[in-house]
């Protein structure tokens, strides 16, 4: 019997509707935007990624990086095999071998190292490749049950981390930055690096009529959407948050009241700022002396005002004082008695990181190590024992940690045991004796915090995983048996790992359901810790050359910024993302150009003691007279004729509570007609 046409669109409606699902996920990556997303599927094949439309956060849209994410899944160049080494380290020369082999070979390597140096000599090494808590943090089980040596620090915001553990809140809910009446961007260029904040800083303007204010060496997307950007040499933000506090002071705008409830040393803070006069501020930093005192009248005059930072300004020898000039600063004002108000640097919900890790199972006396010290601790003669043998997985070192070139030395070592779990043939999986292809987002379940906001998030697979990757939690589970260890915390299956992170009474079947669930910790502000706090920022003054002005030493500073198309050196291998980023480049003031007689377009060279930088110049008055700008984390491979990876350049320096300093290379830069002899 034939079918009417109208039956028969009815019918093809259904058929379509059993082809097509859409899966709830959220966006991995090292951002504080956290997303949620929803995978629209097929006939199997996931064929876009859109933003949570329900999502408070999201609000529909994802960012210029994750937009298309299916096209990283189905990349002709994904991982999808174990693969074992055959040529020397670093060639990419590599053999396709079955999973029980390749997990076969890691055991028993692993084996003998424990057996001939101790737990000790493996290291694991994770970053935030993967924010989710069963990518990133369940393989750390194993790791910690065979007592290998453990982590702790971070490459990134380590800081503000310093600063935190002494008990400094440097966070609250981001959506109430629209309550605020200022808004002091500082060192944040959120339109690239976390885009949805900014919808709460339009609000605040909207609804409370704030100013949004720019402190920032380079015009970004943000600065010229603020009302104003104020210009700042590099390394001296700190100086600048002494000088505001002192206008405060002087101008009658402290909160004395609430600064002597949070902190009992305001006195000794006091004296401190008070050398800190507009026009000393001036002569470290550059802005002008009218400036410093125009911005502090509008951040003292608010009810509250907000200081939302970025995390590039700790990234210097002086970030450990930044951040604490800030907190200092946010104290001294009193804005933290208002909801909106204070010091935002990151912000999380309530959710156990630590808890996929297992921590307990590490045996006490364990040594630790700094996650951002790779190379310095692969190239040790005094590290008892050595390491050899490593696991690396959400983290490209090769291109993210300082001094890169040592971390390049250390992972040629002839001597180490090298596994890299990855998607794809990075700079360091090149390095690789064993590389275990890993599932994408569309492939795996997962939970995961934030450390941006205050919702969890819960990831779906979309797809079974493509070849033969795998997710980390499964790779846990198989390298344990193969190992013989019996531990069942080894063995939990993924939603018992998911849940750990979770309070008692956690509505997972909210979470599960919608894929997202609101979970704020109680806002903690400095008051609430009894007047324990110390404000002292201890800034002695900042005299040197190197922080006040790179000209007078022959070099410009070179800044890595956050790129608006890569995340870190994520997607730097993507057609589409890489094409838009474009070539690696080189901002200069025109000033600065025509001293050195550059022009724009030019193929330069920037170099210091450390290594060689190839790049094309682009002339622009975006950034600051004495400072070279690169947007962008590319690989070693990015371009044929020359490496673009400015951590080639950084030395092997962190400040006192553990922050690398990539910001703080020095360099000088020459035009050339080539890059191929690099």
């Amino acid at each position: 019997m034939l079918l009417s046409r109208k039956a028969w669109e009815i019918d093809l409606r259904e058929a379509r509707k059993m082809r097509h699902s859409e899966v709830l996920g959220c966006c991995p990556h090292d951002c504080q935007d956290g997303c949620s997303w929803v995978a629209h599927v097929e006939d199997g094949k996931v064929t876009k990624v859109v933003g949570s439309k329900e999502h408070p956060f999201t609000r529909g849209v994802l960012c210029a990086k994750v937009n298309d994410y299916q096209t990283r899944t189905y990349a002709p160049d994904r991982l999808l095999h174990p693969l074992r080494r055959t040529g020397a380290k670093g060639s990419g020369e590599f053999e396709r071998i079955s999973w029980d082999k390749a997990i076969r070979e890691i055991a028993f390597e692993f084996g003998n190292i424990i057996n001939d140096w101790g737990s000790e000599a493996l290291m694991p090494l994770h970053d935030m490749g993967s924010a989710g808590a069963l990518q990133r943090r369940a393989l750390m089980r194993l790791f910690h049950h065979i007592g290998a040596s453990r982590l702790h620090g971070s490459l990134c915001g380590q800081s503000g981390n310093a600063v935190a553990a002494e008990g400094h809140p440097i966070s609250f809910d981001p959506e109430t930055l629209a309550e605020s009446e200022c808004i002091l961007l500082w060192g944040a260029n959120l339109l690239s690096t976390a885009h949805h904040h900014w919808h709460f800083c339009l609000e605040a303007r909207k609804m409370r009529g704030a100013k949004i204010i720019s402190i920032d060496p380079r015009r970004t997307r943000t600065a010229a959407k603020c009302d104003e950007h104020i210009s700042i040499r590099p390394g001296t933000d700190a100086v600048l948050a002494a000088g505001m506090a002192n206008v405060l002071v002087e101008e009658g705008l402290a909160d004395f009241e609430y600064a002597r409830s949070a902190a009992d040393d305001l006195d000794a803070c006091l004296e401190e700022i008070k050398a800190w006069t507009p026009d000393h501020v001036c002569e470290v930093t550059g802005v002008a002396p009218d400036d410093v005192v125009r911005i502090a009248r509008i951040y003292g005059a608010a009810r509250p005002g907000t200081l939302r930072v970025g995390i590039g300004p700790q990234q210097s020898r002086f970030g450990d004082v930044f951040v604490k000039s800030l907190s200092a600063l946010a104290i001294l004002s009193g804005h933290w008695r208002l909801p909106g108000g204070g010091l935002s640097i990151e912000g999380y919900p309530t959710f156990d990181n630590a808890a996929p890790e297992c921590p307990e199972l590490s045996p006490e006396g364990t040594r630790s190590l700094h996650r951002g010290q790779l190379g310095r601790i692969l190239t040790s003669s005094d590290l008892d024992p050595p390491i050899k043998g490593l696991m690396i997985w959400g983290h490209n070192p090769l291109v993210n940690q300082i001094d890169a070139e040592t971390v390049r030395q250390g992972l040629c070592r002839d001597d180490l045991f090298t596994v890299v779990i990855e998607q794809f043939m990075t700079d360091t999986a090149r390095h690789a004796d064993i590389v275990l292809p890993s599932t994408t987002q569309l492939e795996h379940f997962d939970v995961q915090g934030s450390w941006g906001h205050c919702y969890v998030g819960l990831n779906h697979p979309a797809i079974p995983p493509l070849g033969e990757s795998k997710p980390h939690t499964e790779i846990l589970r198989f390298l344990a048996k193969e190992m013989g260890l019996d531990e069942p915390a080894l063995f939990a299956d993924d939603e018992t790992i998911a849940r750990s992170c979770l309070p008692d009474g956690f509505d997972w079947a909210t979470l599960n359901q919608q894929g997202w669930l609101f979970a704020p910790q109680p806002r903690r502000d400095p008051a609430s810790m009894g007047g324990s706090l110390k404000m002292s920022m201890g800034l002695d003054g900042p005299e040197d050359l190197n922080v006040r002005d790179p000209i007078a030493i022959g070099k410009l500073r070179l800044l890595t910024v956050k790129p608006h198309y890569l995340l870190n050196s994520t997607f730097a291998n993507m057609p589409r993302q890489a094409g838009q980023q474009g070539n690696p480049t080189l901002e200069m003031h025109p000033a600065d150009a025509k001293s050195l007689g550059l022009q724009d377009g030019d193929r330069v060279l920037a170099q210091n003691g450390k290594g060689t930088l190839a790049a094309m110049l682009r002339v622009t008055d975006a950034v600051l007279t004495g400072t070279t700008v690169l947007e962008g984390k590319f690989w070693w491979t990015a371009n044929e004729d020359g490496s673009p990876v400015s951590n080639r350049l950084a030395n092997s320096n962190w400040t006192e509570g553990g922050q690398p300093t990539f910001n703080d290379i020095f360099v000088e830069v020459t035009a050339t007609s080539g890059f191929a002899d690099i």
